[in-house]
C-alpha cells in the first residue's frame, strides 16, 4: 500500500464510508438514550430499599451483562419477529444496545446515588422536604456530578461496540468496510480508514472523558 494509492483508493471509498459514519453515530445516540433512561430505572429500583423492586432490577441487570451482546442483537432481530415483534436493523440494534448497556449505566448511577453524601439528604430531610423532591433536588443532581467520568467512558465503549450491530446488517461504518472491502479486495487500504474513521470519533470524546475526569478530580 503507498501512499499516493491510499489517497486515490480514499476518495473513492470516504463517501461510502461516512455514510457508515452517519449511521454509526445515529445508532450511538439512540442507544445512549435509551440506555440512558433504562439505567436511572434500574438505579432508582436497585436502590429505593424496596425489595419488590430491587430484587428485578438486580435479576435483570445481572442476566443482561451475563449474555454476549452480539447474543442479544441476534435474539432481538430473529427472534422476536417469530413472537409477533417485527423490526428492522436499525431499531433492533439500537433497543439491542441500548438494553444491554442499561444494565452498565444502570451500574454507574446507582455507584452514584449510593455516593451522595448521607448527610445532605439528612439536612434536606429536616427540611421537611418530600422523597421525590429530595430524589430529583438533591440526590441526582450530585449523583450525576460523580458518576459523568465513568458514563463518558461508558460512551466511548457503545461507540466501539456499535460496530456489532452489523452483524444484523445495519450500514455502519463497519458494515460499509467490509462491503467495500469484500468486493474490491483491498482490505489493507480500506479497513485502515474505517480505523481512522473510528478513531476521529472516538477522540473527541477520550478528551471529553479526560477532562470531566481532571474536573471532577478523578484522575
Amino acid at each position: 500500500m503507498t501512499w499516493s494509492g491510499f489517497l486515490r483508493d480514499g476518495q473513492q471509498f470516504l463517501p461510502i464510508l461516512l455514510q457508515g459514519v452517519w449511521v454509526t453515530i445515529a445508532v450511538t445516540l439512540c442507544a445512549l438514550l435509551l440506555s440512558t433512561a433504562l439505567g436511572i430505572v434500574w438505579a432508582l429500583m436497585r436502590t429505593s430499599g424496596k425489595r419488590w423492586l430491587e430484587w428485578p432490577a438486580m435479576l435483570f441487570t445481572n442476566t443482561i451483562r451475563g449474555i454476549p451482546i452480539l447474543v442479544q442483537l441476534f435474539y432481538i432481530y430473529f427472534v422476536l419477529p417469530e413472537l409477533g415483534v417485527d423490526l428492522n436493523a436499525f431499531q433492533a440494534g439500537v433497543i439491542g444496545l441500548g438494553v444491554a448497556y442499561s444494565a452498565y449505566m444502570g451500574e454507574v448511577f446507582r455507584a452514584g446515588i449510593l455516593a451522595v453524601d448521607a448527610g445532605t439528604i439528612e439536612a434536606a430531610e429536616s427540611l421537611g422536604m418530600s422523597r421525590a423532591r429530595i430524589l430529583t433536588r438533591v440526590v441526582l443532581p450530585q449523583a450525576v456530578r460523580i458518576v459523568l467520568p465513568p458514563y463518558g467512558n461508558n460512551l466511548i465503549m457503545l461507540l466501539k461496540d456499535s460496530s456489532q450491530a452489523s452483524v444484523i446488517t445495519v450500514a455502519e461504518l463497519s458494515t460499509q468496510a467490509r462491503l467495500i472491502a469484500s468486493s474490491t479486495f483491498k482490505n489493507q487500504e480500506v479497513w485502515t480508514m474505517a480505523a481512522l474513521l473510528y478513531l476521529c470519533l472516538s477522540i473527541p470524546l477520550i478528551i471529553l472523558v479526560a477532562r470531566l475526569e481532571k474536573r471532577f478530580g478523578r484522575r
